[in-house]
């Protein structure tokens, strides 16, 4: 079979709940919600007033792929607005089945993405690799990092992990989606894959919506150095590994 005709196949994701072999069905443990933090934690500022622009309608009709930015950092508060909505926990139960309510959709609430953010610029944060902790505030419209490393000649690294994107290395920030499967593999078994990178087009959207409504730019992207983007942010590129990356900052008019 060739490779076009494997990918529809993995397309179709053949098969039934019924026919899923699970952990979950074998009663193992259901994996942690959130990775814990092992750097510095620093806590980004309330955002309560960062939204210029919150008509619905209106945020469809600007929201576009963006590749040229200002020179211009993002404030603090911008930068947290970013990381809840798109990542940001609602409320906890206490359930294994169904245990958290996130601003993005997930299938069985399985929530497998950890974010990350290669800053250039931005207000009261040193250029580096910065790692979203969503189980800070759950439930408040807050926002806290962990410092995870700086990055050396930021430009040229981030173009590197971007495949030679030097736009993107302009923006004021770029995140990155990484994904640890085993939390949706934990339930549904065989047919997690398919609907992790469905919950990544949700993720984007919100991001690209919430630049929109704070007056920034931002452009997705699926073209990025596996292996680069794991060495940058510290990962083991198995169990977690980058699956989708998004540009931000002020856009050029």
């Amino acid at each position: 079979m060739d490779e076009n005709l494997k990918n529809r196949e993995f397309m179709r994701c053949l098969g039934t709940p019924d026919s899923i072999s699970s952990d979950m069905k074998k009663g193992l443990p259901a994996p942690p919600m959130f990775k814990s933090a092992i750097g510095e934690v620093i806590e980004l500022p309330e955002f309560s007033n960062t939204i210029i622009q919150s008509d619905y309608s209106k945020l469809l009709e600007i929201r576009r792929s963006i590749r040229a930015f200002k020179n211009t950092p993002v404030t603090g508060e911008q930068l947290a607005f970013m990381f809840w909505s798109a990542q940001g926990v609602l409320k906890i139960r206490k359930t294994a089945r169904f245990p958290q309510f996130r601003t993005v959709a997930s299938a069985g609430a399985r929530h497998t993405f950890e974010l990350y953010a290669a800053v250039r610029s931005a207000d009261g944060l040193d250029p580096g690799v910065y790692h979203y902790l969503p189980g800070e505030h759950v439930g408040e419209r807050r926002a806290a990092v962990e410092f995870i490393t700086p990055i050396e000649n930021y430009k040229e690294t981030v173009t590197d992990m971007l495949y030679g994107q030097k736009w993107a290395a302009l923006a004021s920030f770029v995140l990155f989606f990484t994904c640890i499967p085993y939390r949706a593999e934990w339930n549904a078994g065989h047919m997690a894959h398919r609907v992790i990178l469905i919950d990544a087009g949700h993720a984007g959207q919100n991001v690209m919506l919430s630049a929109s409504a704070l007056g920034l730019g931002s452009c997705c992207m699926a073209a990025f150095n596996n292996e680069r983007c794991s060495e940058v942010l510290g990962l083991d590129g198995e169990n977690e590994f980058p699956v989708y990356a998004v540009a931000v900052g002020a856009p050029k008019n």
